[in-house]
């Protein structure tokens, strides 16, 4: 689960039926540098399933950080490992990300470094100092802002010893991808992971079964798959007695499929619900997005205010105001309204 956003992976998992928000979980960046929620337990195999899965594969996660390292000789996997190295050192105790940032602009050489103007301070590459942090055993405290990065107990760092290619099926990233969106693409997983397609496709599981989507023109079509185990519930999925209401918040997995044009077919919709910078949450019933929502806080009342893309019924709406109620008793607030945007 990403946490990235006010509610973040404490409301998605609440509404998966988790209401222990992340007691017993730790964050960790992972994918795409993104912070997410893992299990304690599974830190080890989660370590080796969102490491690289080569070189090649580093060099692209890492976007332009990449070029100064090879223009040095670096190759990127023995640059992130020296990295994880200082970044343990710096963490004898929980510390500011910033600082952390500072004492290794001191130590590493000109490659790993670049000139941020907003900063107006000289530091390593974001996803140079973000995707090494796991391996070197290190996490971040929840609700910390700026992050407060701390080592995680009982845990060995890595140290990219294993790369992602060696990940146990259960945790394997492509896996549970075609897992969490069946019919995907090769490049909706390779997006998805900042991964070049080819590294992606050498790692395609052997048991995906090509599917075919019935309302995807042919003559454009790229093969999708879904995993032969999943194949049942795909073509029949249960179906709810009623109106399944969801409020989901911007980074909910369900919103991060990078084939977007599926769950929302509307270029001008799918530009509002994803923009470049201030993601609204999306309203669906029975897994299709039916509009949007944003909250509004004063003091301790909350107000939400949806964008609905088309005639909902009662129920729905009775639906969202019962999901509203419980969106603000998770924030800790008690709900004002539920009003349409404008």
């Amino acid at each position: 689960m990403q946490d990235t956003g006010t509610d973040g992976a404490a409301w998605a998992l609440e509404l998966r039926g988790h209401a222990g928000g992340l007691a017993g979980l730790v964050l960790a960046w992972t994918l795409r540098g993104a912070p997410h929620a893992y299990r304690a337990t599974d830190l080890a195999q989660v370590a080796v399933a969102t490491a690289p899965l080569s070189e090649a594969d580093a060099a692209k996660r890492v976007f332009d950080g990449s070029r100064p390292l090879t223009a040095a000789g670096i190759p990127v996997l023995e640059a992130l490992a020296e990295v994880a190295a200082h970044e343990r050192e710096a963490v004898a105790r929980p510390i500011v990300k910033g600082e952390v940032s500072a004492r290794l602009a001191e130590e590493l050489p000109e490659p790993f470094l670049r000139w941020c103007r907003p900063c107006r301070a000289t530091h390593l590459y974001e996803q140079v100092f973000r995707l090494p942090a796991l391996q070197a055993g290190l996490v971040l405290e929840p609700g910390t802002s700026p992050p407060v990065m701390r080592r995680q107990p009982r845990f060995r760092p890595p140290m990219f010893a294993r790369l992602g290619g060696e990940a146990d099926p259960r945790f394997d990233v492509i896996r549970g991808h075609l897992r969490a969106y069946p019919g995907a693409r090769v490049r909706d997983a390779a997006t998805f992971l900042d991964a070049p397609m080819k590294e992606v496709r050498a790692h395609w599981p052997d048991d995906a079964v090509e599917v075919a989507l019935s309302d995807e023109p042919a003559a454009r079509a790229e093969p999708r798959f879904v995993l032969a185990e999943d194949l049942d519930l795909v073509a029949a999925p249960p179906r709810p007695d009623a109106p399944a209401v969801r409020l989901l918040g911007p980074y909910d997995p369900y919103l991060q499929c990078r084939d977007r044009e599926v769950l929302v077919a509307d270029s001008d919709r799918r530009a509002a619900l994803w923009p470049v910078i201030g993601r609204p949450g999306a309203v669906v019933v029975d897994g299709a997005v039916v509009g949007s929502w944003r909250p509004t806080t004063k003091g301790s009342r909350l107000t939400l205010r949806t964008e609905m893309w088309e005639r909902v019924t009662r129920r729905v709406q009775e639906g969202v105001e019962a999901q509203a109620e419980r969106l603000a008793a998770h924030r800790g607030l008690t709900l004002k309204d539920v009003v349409p945007a404008g």
